[in-house]
């Protein structure tokens, strides 16, 4: 069973749709939107700040989402696919967005809606990433720009598999 506690009197509030993995661990301050999943070995840490999840995300397995004291918080929108083994701290990302596997989002960065983060990528504090680029590299830089309706479509997509492959486990 998935370790949800309650820190500061804060609790987690979390939709009756979203799918939690066993082995997640949701901490404090954390509102999760509707269909969305948190996967295994995740970490969601809203004990210093608070975290806001929208609709239709996906955090996969070894994610952790943290915020930093007084400082950041973390906001996420709807229908975002949060890559395995990625870290999230203290930022802005926007609807339709995917994040890629093991990717490294600092504080105060924002990721507007409709772009990419490619895999392995650090996108440093306060980095902007436009809507319809793909960043990529250490630190991130803009690699290339895509259509917006692509990124939208293939995040809505995922988002939906996301959406299946949760009901497998209920």
């Amino acid at each position: 069973m998935a370790l949800i506690k309650t820190v500061n009197n804060i609790s987690p509030k979390i939709s009756k749709s979203v799918y939690i993995a066993d082995n997640a661990t949701i901490l404090g301050d954390v509102t999760i939107g509707e269909k969305s999943s948190v996967w295994f070995n995740t970490v969601l840490r809203g004990d210093v700040n608070s975290i806001y999840i929208g609709k239709n995300v996906n955090i996969q397995d070894g994610t952790v989402i943290h915020c930093t004291y007084n400082k950041s918080k973390v906001k996420l929108g709807d229908n975002i696919s949060i890559g395995h083994n990625a870290v999230i701290h203290g930022c802005t990302i926007e609807d339709n967005v995917l994040i890629g596997m093991g990717a490294i989002i600092m504080d105060n960065a924002v990721i507007q809606k409709n772009s990419i983060v490619a895999a392995g990528s650090v996108v440093t504090k306060e980095t902007v990433v436009r809507s319809g680029t793909i960043f990529a590299g250490i630190p991130a830089k803009m690699y290339k720009e895509i259509d917006e309706k692509t990124i939208k479509k293939m995040t809505q997509d995922m988002s939906e598999n996301y959406i299946i492959y949760s009901s497998w486990y209920y």
